[in-house]
Protein backbone atom coordinates (compact mmCIF):
# COMPACT_ATOMS: atom_id res chain seq x y z
CA UNK A 1 0.00 0.00 0.00
CA UNK A 2 2.88 2.52 1.23
CA UNK A 3 4.58 1.68 -2.35
CA UNK A 4 1.76 2.36 -4.39
CA UNK A 5 0.74 5.74 -2.50
CA UNK A 6 4.66 6.52 -3.17
CA UNK A 7 4.36 5.71 -6.75
CA UNK A 8 1.22 7.92 -7.68
CA UNK A 9 2.92 11.02 -5.51
CA UNK A 10 5.82 10.62 -7.74
CA UNK A 11 3.95 10.30 -11.01
CA UNK A 12 1.54 13.46 -10.15
CA UNK A 13 4.23 16.21 -10.90
CA UNK A 14 5.13 14.38 -14.41
CA UNK A 15 1.29 14.26 -14.94
CA UNK A 16 0.91 18.01 -14.30
CA UNK A 17 4.01 18.57 -16.65
CA UNK A 18 1.78 16.91 -19.77
CA UNK A 19 -1.22 18.14 -18.94
CA UNK A 20 0.78 22.11 -18.79
CA UNK A 21 2.42 20.63 -22.25
CA UNK A 22 -0.72 19.74 -23.68
CA UNK A 23 -2.58 23.00 -22.83
CA UNK A 24 0.72 25.85 -23.31
CA UNK A 25 2.56 23.71 -25.67
CA UNK A 26 6.47 22.14 -23.75
CA UNK A 27 9.02 25.64 -24.69
CA UNK A 28 11.68 22.81 -24.12
CA UNK A 29 14.50 25.39 -24.44
CA UNK A 30 16.47 27.28 -22.32
CA UNK A 31 16.74 30.85 -22.97
CA UNK A 32 15.84 32.76 -26.56
CA UNK A 33 13.37 30.94 -28.46
CA UNK A 34 15.21 29.60 -31.54
CA UNK A 35 15.11 31.53 -34.45
CA UNK A 36 14.21 29.09 -36.84
CA UNK A 37 10.82 28.08 -34.88
CA UNK A 38 10.51 32.81 -34.60
CA UNK A 39 10.60 32.33 -38.75
CA UNK A 40 7.87 29.43 -38.81
CA UNK A 41 5.77 30.95 -36.73
CA UNK A 42 6.31 34.80 -38.35
CA UNK A 43 6.19 32.72 -41.76
CA UNK A 44 2.56 31.01 -40.71
CA UNK A 45 1.65 33.98 -39.25
CA UNK A 46 1.91 36.15 -42.31
CA UNK A 47 0.70 33.45 -45.07
CA UNK A 48 -2.56 32.68 -43.15
CA UNK A 49 -3.22 36.60 -42.41
CA UNK A 50 -2.40 37.06 -46.37
CA UNK A 51 -4.13 34.88 -47.43
CA UNK A 52 -8.08 35.63 -45.16
CA UNK A 53 -7.09 38.98 -46.46
CA UNK A 54 -6.16 38.71 -49.93
CA UNK A 55 -9.49 36.09 -51.15
CA UNK A 56 -11.04 37.80 -49.63
CA UNK A 57 -10.27 41.33 -51.45
CA UNK A 58 -10.13 39.10 -54.63
CA UNK A 59 -13.71 37.87 -53.97
CA UNK A 60 -15.29 41.16 -53.76
CA UNK A 61 -12.65 42.59 -57.09
CA UNK A 62 -13.90 40.08 -59.29
CA UNK A 63 -17.26 39.42 -57.84
CA UNK A 64 -17.09 35.78 -56.52
CA UNK A 65 -19.65 36.29 -53.62
CA UNK A 66 -18.46 33.33 -51.49
CA UNK A 67 -14.91 34.62 -51.22
CA UNK A 68 -16.27 38.15 -51.17
CA UNK A 69 -18.55 36.95 -48.05
CA UNK A 70 -15.23 36.24 -46.12
CA UNK A 71 -16.06 32.11 -46.34
CA UNK A 72 -12.50 31.59 -48.37
CA UNK A 73 -10.95 33.79 -45.07
CA UNK A 74 -12.48 31.06 -42.99
CA UNK A 75 -11.18 28.16 -44.86
CA UNK A 76 -7.99 29.84 -44.66
CA UNK A 77 -8.46 30.44 -40.54
CA UNK A 78 -9.06 26.52 -40.49
CA UNK A 79 -6.21 25.59 -42.71
CA UNK A 80 -4.07 27.66 -40.28
CA UNK A 81 -5.12 25.84 -37.46
CA UNK A 82 -4.73 22.25 -38.69
CA UNK A 83 -1.49 23.13 -39.11
CA UNK A 84 -1.10 23.90 -35.39
CA UNK A 85 -2.13 20.71 -34.14
CA UNK A 86 -0.08 19.23 -37.10
CA UNK A 87 3.03 20.74 -35.27
CA UNK A 88 1.21 19.75 -31.88
CA UNK A 89 0.73 23.70 -29.95
CA UNK A 90 -0.79 23.91 -26.88
CA UNK A 91 -4.62 23.82 -27.17
CA UNK A 92 -4.88 26.92 -25.54
CA UNK A 93 -2.83 29.19 -27.46
CA UNK A 94 -4.70 27.17 -30.68
CA UNK A 95 -8.03 28.12 -29.50
CA UNK A 96 -6.53 31.91 -29.48
CA UNK A 97 -5.11 32.06 -32.90
CA UNK A 98 -8.49 30.17 -34.18
CA UNK A 99 -10.66 33.33 -32.59
CA UNK A 100 -8.50 35.69 -34.06
CA UNK A 101 -7.99 34.24 -37.12
CA UNK A 102 -12.11 34.04 -37.42
CA UNK A 103 -12.04 37.71 -36.00
CA UNK A 104 -10.29 38.64 -39.23
CA UNK A 105 -12.40 36.52 -41.83
CA UNK A 106 -15.60 37.97 -40.22
CA UNK A 107 -14.29 41.44 -40.25
CA UNK A 108 -12.43 41.64 -43.75
CA UNK A 109 -15.52 41.57 -46.50
CA UNK A 110 -16.57 45.15 -44.77
CA UNK A 111 -12.88 46.15 -45.76
CA UNK A 112 -12.64 44.84 -48.66
CA UNK A 113 -15.70 46.57 -50.28
CA UNK A 114 -14.30 49.87 -48.99
CA UNK A 115 -10.68 48.96 -50.91
CA UNK A 116 -12.43 48.01 -54.16
CA UNK A 117 -14.82 50.98 -53.55
CA UNK A 118 -11.67 53.34 -52.47
CA UNK A 119 -9.89 51.68 -56.11
CA UNK A 120 -12.73 51.99 -58.36
CA UNK A 121 -15.58 53.80 -57.01
CA UNK A 122 -17.31 56.56 -58.77
CA UNK A 123 -18.92 59.27 -56.16
CA UNK A 124 -22.32 60.42 -57.61
CA UNK A 125 -25.04 62.43 -56.22
CA UNK A 126 -28.18 60.85 -54.88
CA UNK A 127 -31.31 62.15 -53.13
CA UNK A 128 -32.99 61.18 -49.88
CA UNK A 129 -36.15 59.86 -49.64
CA UNK A 130 -36.46 58.48 -46.55
CA UNK A 131 -34.41 58.48 -43.42
CA UNK A 132 -34.69 55.94 -40.55
CA UNK A 133 -32.84 57.46 -37.23
CA UNK A 134 -32.44 53.83 -35.82
CA UNK A 135 -33.42 55.34 -32.29
CA UNK A 136 -36.79 53.21 -31.71
CA UNK A 137 -35.76 52.10 -27.74
CA UNK A 138 -35.37 55.75 -27.35
CA UNK A 139 -31.66 56.09 -26.49
CA UNK A 140 -31.03 58.31 -29.45
CA UNK A 141 -28.13 56.12 -30.03
CA UNK A 142 -29.08 54.17 -33.22
CA UNK A 143 -27.20 54.56 -36.54
CA UNK A 144 -29.27 56.75 -39.10
CA UNK A 145 -30.38 54.93 -42.34
CA UNK A 146 -31.21 56.81 -45.59
CA UNK A 147 -33.04 55.61 -48.54
CA UNK A 148 -32.17 57.31 -51.57
CA UNK A 149 -32.84 57.04 -55.73
CA UNK A 150 -30.36 58.07 -58.23
CA UNK A 151 -30.39 60.69 -60.65
CA UNK A 152 -32.99 59.07 -62.86
CA UNK A 153 -35.04 58.43 -60.09
CA UNK A 154 -34.19 54.40 -59.77
CA UNK A 155 -34.23 53.53 -56.10
CA UNK A 156 -30.59 52.35 -54.80
CA UNK A 157 -31.04 48.97 -53.43
CA UNK A 158 -29.69 49.42 -50.14
CA UNK A 159 -30.00 51.62 -47.43
CA UNK A 160 -27.02 54.44 -46.77
CA UNK A 161 -25.67 54.83 -43.15
CA UNK A 162 -22.47 56.94 -44.44
CA UNK A 163 -23.17 60.47 -44.64
CA UNK A 164 -26.45 60.22 -43.38
CA UNK A 165 -27.00 62.16 -39.73
CA UNK A 166 -29.56 63.06 -37.26
CA UNK A 167 -30.59 66.28 -39.33
CA UNK A 168 -30.96 64.90 -43.02
CA UNK A 169 -34.27 65.19 -44.31
CA UNK A 170 -36.03 63.53 -47.31
CA UNK A 171 -34.87 65.99 -50.47
CA UNK A 172 -31.58 66.71 -49.39
CA UNK A 173 -28.66 65.50 -51.40
CA UNK A 174 -25.88 63.17 -50.26
CA UNK A 175 -22.82 61.84 -52.18
CA UNK A 176 -22.63 57.95 -52.72
CA UNK A 177 -19.40 55.77 -54.10
CA UNK A 178 -20.23 53.47 -56.73
CA UNK A 179 -18.50 50.20 -57.97
CA UNK A 180 -18.25 50.85 -61.98
CA UNK A 181 -18.09 47.45 -62.11
CA UNK A 182 -21.11 47.11 -60.36
CA UNK A 183 -19.76 44.29 -57.97
CA UNK A 184 -19.81 45.88 -54.35
CA UNK A 185 -22.73 47.27 -53.47
CA UNK A 186 -22.69 51.40 -52.79
CA UNK A 187 -22.35 53.21 -49.63
CA UNK A 188 -22.25 56.74 -48.81
CA UNK A 189 -18.89 58.68 -49.59
CA UNK A 190 -18.00 59.76 -46.24
CA UNK A 191 -14.20 60.91 -45.73
CA UNK A 192 -13.07 58.90 -49.04
CA UNK A 193 -9.66 57.29 -48.39
CA UNK A 194 -6.83 55.37 -50.39
CA UNK A 195 -7.37 51.68 -50.69
CA UNK A 196 -4.60 51.42 -47.93
CA UNK A 197 -6.65 53.12 -45.24
CA UNK A 198 -9.47 51.08 -46.03
CA UNK A 199 -8.01 48.24 -44.55
CA UNK A 200 -6.15 49.92 -41.90
CA UNK A 201 -9.10 49.14 -40.00
CA UNK A 202 -7.49 45.11 -39.62
CA UNK A 203 -4.68 46.55 -37.81
CA UNK A 204 -5.50 45.37 -34.82
CA UNK A 205 -6.29 41.82 -35.74
CA UNK A 206 -3.42 41.27 -37.99
CA UNK A 207 -1.27 41.64 -35.30
CA UNK A 208 -2.73 39.89 -32.73
CA UNK A 209 -2.80 37.08 -35.52
CA UNK A 210 0.60 37.14 -36.32
CA UNK A 211 1.94 37.49 -32.01
CA UNK A 212 -0.21 34.30 -31.30
CA UNK A 213 1.40 32.51 -34.16
CA UNK A 214 4.58 33.16 -33.34
CA UNK A 215 3.80 32.36 -29.57
CA UNK A 216 1.51 28.84 -30.63
CA UNK A 217 4.99 27.76 -32.70
CA UNK A 218 7.83 28.86 -30.94
CA UNK A 219 6.08 27.20 -27.80
CA UNK A 220 5.66 24.01 -29.68
CA UNK A 221 9.62 23.59 -29.47
CA UNK A 222 10.44 19.78 -28.29
CA UNK A 223 13.48 17.92 -27.64
CA UNK A 224 12.32 14.43 -28.83
CA UNK A 225 9.96 13.52 -31.46
CA UNK A 226 7.86 12.18 -29.28
CA UNK A 227 6.06 12.96 -25.96
CA UNK A 228 4.26 9.82 -24.85
CA UNK A 229 2.11 10.48 -21.68
CA UNK A 230 4.03 9.67 -18.41
CA UNK A 231 3.39 6.12 -17.14
CA UNK A 232 2.88 5.44 -12.89
CA UNK A 233 5.28 2.55 -12.42
CA UNK A 234 3.63 -0.18 -10.15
Amino acid sequence: MRRERHSATAAEPHLMEHLRSMVWGPAEFVGPPPLRLTARGTLAGCLAAAAVVGTTIAGAWYGVPGLAAGEGGLVCAALLVLYLCGVRAGRALVGVVAVLAVCLALRTPQAAAGFVLAERGRVEPVVVTSVDSGSKDGTGSGRCLCSVIDRNGVPVKVCIWRGCEQNTRPGDAIAVVYDVKGRVPPRGAEGGGSPLDALSGLGGCLAGLLSACVVAVVRSYRLSATDPAPRPSL
